[in-house]
This record gives C-alpha cells, sequence and structure tokens, in this order.
C-alpha cells in the first residue's frame, strides 16, 4: 500500500470518526431504524461498507454473472418492460372492450382475470349471480374466451392467463387457435398461478385441486408446453399472494425462491432436464412501498437464483439462470382513506420494480382499495407506466443505483437473510413439505402481526390513515358500478344455450378420459385437460372432475 494511499484511509477514517461523534450528539439515543425484513439501517453509507474492489464478485454486468445488474445485456435500452395491466369485470364482451381501451393507452401485453366463481372452480350457472363479474371476466368456456379476445392479434401479442391448476384458460386458447388455424407454436405467454404452493399458503380461493394432485397437473403441464407450446411459460412462481398475506420482502424472496426449487426437482425427478424447462421459469412479485428494500429484495434474489440454478440444479445453459419477474404495485399499501394519495404510492413502489429490474409490470389504481378499477383510474395507473419511462427517463440507464453504497450494501444484507430463510426451508424439508406441515403459514402470520403491531401503535406512519389525518370528511373517489344485471343474464343464457347445444356424448367421453389419465401415472393430466376443453366441456366441469378423482382442495389453518 502505497504512502498516499495510507494517508487517503487516514483521512477517511478521522472524517468518519468526526461526522460520527456529532451525529451521536444531535441525533441522540434514538431506536433502531429497521426495515419491513428486520435488517438494521445505518444512517450512512460509505465505502466502509462497500468496496468497489468487490465489483465483479457482487455486480458484474448485465446479462453475465452473477446477474445482479440485470438479465439481459441491454435491459430498458433494448426492450422497455411489458406493460401488463390486470383486467377482469363483467362479461367476456365487457373485457374485450376493457382490454382494447388499455391496449389503445399503452398495455403491450394481455393479462386476464376470470371471475372468482371461475377461481373458486366453478362455473357461473353454480353460484349466486350477484356475485358474478364483480372482480372478473365470466370465462367458462372456449366461445367466451373468444369474445374476450375478439379482434386481438393472440399470435402477435403476450398474453397472461391468470389461471391455477388445472389450467382450463389455456386449453380454451389452444382450442381457440385451432379454431383459427394458429399453430401453438405462435403463441406466447404465460400460465399466471400455476404456482399451487403459494395457493395453499396464502390464496385459499385459488387452491382447488388437493396437494399431490395439484403436484401431479403441473408438472404435466411443464412436460405438455414444452413439447406442444415451445413459446409459453408454464410456471409463474408467485411471491405477490405471500407478501400481501403479511411476509417481509426477504421472506417472500426466500419462499418463492423455494418454490421455484420444489417444481424444479419436481420436473427432473420426473426426467427432465433443466436446462429443457427453467429458461421458461418466470417470477411474480409484490412491491411494496419500502422503496430501497424492495430494489434491493429484487438484486438479491436475481443473484441467488443464479447461484441456486447452476449449484443445486446443475443446469448449464445461461438462459436457466435468469430471472424473468412480473411485479405489481402493491395492493395491501393502498388505502380507502383520501385514495388520491395512492397514486403516489403506487408510482414510488413502481419506481422500486424498474430500479430492481423486473421484466413487466402492473401498476394498480388509485381506487382498487374501494372495488375493482374504474376504467378512468385503470387508465391513469397505465399512464403513471408511460410518464416514469417517458418523461422521468428511467428506461435510459440500466442499474442506475448500481453501486451505491447504501443499494449495495442493502443488497448483501438482504442477500444474507434471505438465504438464511431458505436454509430454515430447506431443514423442514423442502417448500412442499415446510408448507404442507405449516411452517412457512406461521412465519407468515408472525410477520403480519408484528407489522400490524407497529401500524396500531404507530411506530409504522400511514398517511391519512394513523398519521396526518384530516378532520371532517375524507376525499373520496367513484367506484366501479356493479355489472349490469341485463348483461348478466343474458350471458348466463349464452352459457345454458353452449351446454345445450354441444355433443354431450362427445363431452362425456373427454370427462371420462380425463379421469381416466388421473388415476394413472403413465398419462399427461393436462393432456386429458386439452382434449376435454376442445370437446366442449366447460371449465367448472373440469375442474369438478378432477377434483372427485385427485380431491378437492383443502388449505391448512394456522390457528
Amino acid at each position: 500500500m502505497s504512502q498516499r494511499h495510507r494517508a487517503r484511509l487516514a483521512d477517511f477514517g478521522s472524517a468518519l470518526a468526526e461526522w460520527q461523534k456529532t451525529f451521536d450528539g444531535e441525533a441522540g439515543c434514538a431506536d433502531a431504524v429497521r426495515n419491513r425484513s428486520g435488517i438494521e439501517l445505518k444512517p450512512l453509507y460509505t465505502a466502509a461498507d462497500w468496496d468497489s474492489d468487490r465489483y465483479m464478485r457482487d455486480l458484474g454486468f448485465p446479462g453475465q454473472p452473477p446477474n445482479t445488474r440485470g438479465i439481459y445485456p441491454t435491459m430498458y435500452r433494448g426492450r422497455p418492460w411489458s406493460q401488463r395491466q390486470l383486467i377482469g369485470h363483467g362479461t367476456p364482451r365487457d373485457y374485450n372492450q376493457r382490454l382494447k381501451s388499455m391496449l389503445a393507452a399503452g398495455d403491450t401485453a394481455i393479462s386476464l382475470v376470470p371471475c372468482c366463481s371461475f377461481l373458486r372452480g366453478y362455473d357461473a350457472d353454480e353460484v349466486d349471480r350477484e356475485l358474478l363479474g364483480t372482480c372478473g371476466a365470466t370465462v367458462n368456456t372456449v366461445d367466451d374466451l373468444d369474445v374476450c379476445l375478439s379482434d386481438i392479434p393472440i399470435d402477435r401479442i403476450s398474453t397472461g392467463l391468470n389461471d391455477p391448476v388445472p389450467f382450463t384458460l389455456l386449453a380454451f386458447l389452444l382450442a381457440l387457435a385451432k379454431r383459427k388455424n394458429i399453430a401453438w407454436s405462435g403463441l406466447s405467454g404465460t400460465s399466471n398461478q400455476s404456482d399451487y404452493i403459494s395457493h395453499f399458503v396464502a390464496n385459499h380461493q385459488f387452491f382447488r385441486v388437493a396437494l399431490p394432485g395439484s403436484r401431479r397437473i403441473l408438472v404435466d403441464h411443464v412436460r405438455f408446453t414444452h413439447d406442444h407450446v415451445p413459446r409459453w411459460n408454464p410456471v409463474s412462481v408467485v411471491g405477490q399472494h405471500m407478501q400481501q398475506a403479511g411476509a417481509s420482502p426477504a421472506e417472500a424472496m426466500a419462499f418463492t425462491l423455494c418454490t421455484a426449487l420444489q417444481y424444479a426437482r419436481d420436473c427432473m425427478d420426473c426426467g427432465m432436464n433443466p436446462d429443457s424447462f427453467l429458461p421458461r421459469f418466470t417470477f411474480f412479485f409484490d412491491i411494496s412501498i419500502s422503496f430501497f428494500e424492495e430494489i434491493a429484495k429484487f438484486r438479491a434474489g436475481r443473484r441467488i437464483w443464479a447461484r441456486l440454478v447452476r449449484d443445486r440444479l446443475g443446469a448449464r445453459n445461461p438462459h436457466s439462470a435468469r430471472f424473468k419477474f412480473h411485479a405489481q404495485t402493491s395492493g395491501a399499501d393502498l388505502t380507502q382513506q383520501h385514495p388520491l394519495n395512492n397514486m403516489v404510492r403506487v408510482a414510488v413502489q413502481a419506481m422500486a420494480g424498474i430500479f430492481g429490474g423486473l421484466q413487466s409490470l402492473h401498476t394498480d389504481s388509485y381506487d382498487e382499495a374501494i372495488s375493482a378499477p374504474t376504467e378512468d383510474a385503470a387508465r391513469f395507473a397505465i399512464w403513471t407506466q408511460d410518464i416514469l419511462r417517458e418523461e422521468a427517463h428511467l428506461a435510459e440507464v440500466i442499474d442506475p443505483l448500481g453501486g451505491s453504497y447504501y443499494v449495495e450494501a442493502l443488497t448483501n444484507q438482504m442477500e444474507q437473510k434471505i438465504e438464511s430463510i431458505v436454509s430454515r426451508i430447506d431443514a423442514a424439508g423442502g417448500m412442499y413439505k415446510a408448507a404442507e406441515t405449516g411452517l412457512v403459514q406461521r412465519i407468515i402470520g408472525e410477520s403480519a402481526l408484528s407489522f400490524q403491531e407497529q401500524v396500531e401503535s404507530g411506530r409504522q406512519k400511514i398517511v391519512g390513515v394513523n398519521a396526518w389525518q384530516t378532520d371532517g370528511e375524507q376525499s373520496t373517489c367513484p367506484s366501479l358500478e356493479r355489472p349490469d344485471p341485463a348483461s348478466i343474464d343474458a350471458y348466463l343464457a349464452r352459457l345454458r344455450a353452449f351446454k345445450a347445444e354441444r355433443s354431450g356424448e362427445t363431452v362425456r367421453h373427454a370427462l371420462d378420459a380425463l379421469a381416466a389419465a388421473a388415476n394413472t401415472k403413465n398419462e399427461n393430466v393436462y393432456a386429458g385437460v386439452v382434449d376435454a376443453a376442445a370437446a366442449g366441456a366447460t371449465h367448472g366441469e373440469i375442474v369438478a372432475c378432477l377434483r372427485r378423482e385427485m380431491g378437492f382442495g383443502q388449505p391448512l389453518i394456522i390457528a
């Protein structure tokens, strides 16, 4: 070490010590500041917290190991993030109208949210009509999907189908493609909500088929799409549900990585090569308003996944290590009180996701704490992304916070925190076993309770809720009106007509074949789902068949 360098270090140490003494004298004995993941935050970060000599080990370059700075060499310079708004309300005709409006406002991909009756596994004519179309579109048949996607070039735009096991929406899409003479190889998109473990743990409405059956169907779905729909992403591992249920950002990332490992091992146990399916694994995360923590979460998660894919799964294709993720601004942070404040919250969350290197983004509407988004509010949500990209120029520099002492130190700390949780899940036998026994649910419950206690005590301030409240009336915004009863009645009439006009014998034969496949070890269950959909079976009929053969989904309730 040169004399000049030693002198600079001495000057640095002396100046730092002087600042620390002054700070301590003025700040007093303040309580430690911690983020949502429990990491203590210093008031100032310097070269003592992250040495740029660690650059190649910690950062590298975009598209190169360790992938901290992004999974593609060009990132947003080459292709901006996809704007994929979750859309769903009313009947298929209502959905089609809203979809066209959102595409005109700047959306670049499709995301279909079906009605809650669908998510529970039932046809629209099996539930109370008052519930239909209130939080998603009523889609129960291939004809319904045809109306939803009318005039949409399904072979030229990526489609996200929010459709858990047994993935009937994709089966309908494949049947629709055959109608239109579109090759399945021309379809691209994602089976969103394919992560049955996250549903079992934190989103009970989506958990349709018992754990062992869900496990079997997912692996068969991966194999089928690999063989027949090569541009389709069959797995979307969802951290969003667990974070919105109360998991800290570090916990949500750790659970997501453990779930992805579980699914990868399940596919490998069935003879699949990891490099044949891992490039089409995708991830789906929540973005809370804890700005720097979320950025560090994504950067650390990307780095850990690249290492896990190489060291644990033995994958060698660089594409297998790409941590492709969609993210949604957190509805859990939005408030009914003074909903216009939610515009600011969403913008901050979106910036965190962009700086964290996401591939596609949904920005919540400011009114989502009140109802499904109104059309004007949904348009504002899309324009938020447009403004961040075109006016704030956030797409122009790759990983712009890279090299920040704080961001790099926090990324390393998040990595350590996440890895410690992964080790705990490993010790429990992996994610499937940890969820089956309730370990994951208990961890989430403890974190949710801790955060709620902070809010109720006032240690965690929420503007307009427990801090800076106003006397008198609160600001309000209109809520989305319920679907027109006449349109719902007309939809139900069309569904009855569909069931009456199809060949009952053909449907029964297809469902019998699906049941037989579920009771064998060597037939692909998802191929049976695709055949049943093409034969005219409805969503509810397909789910009911598999529930009879594989068991009804019963989430584990932790007291």
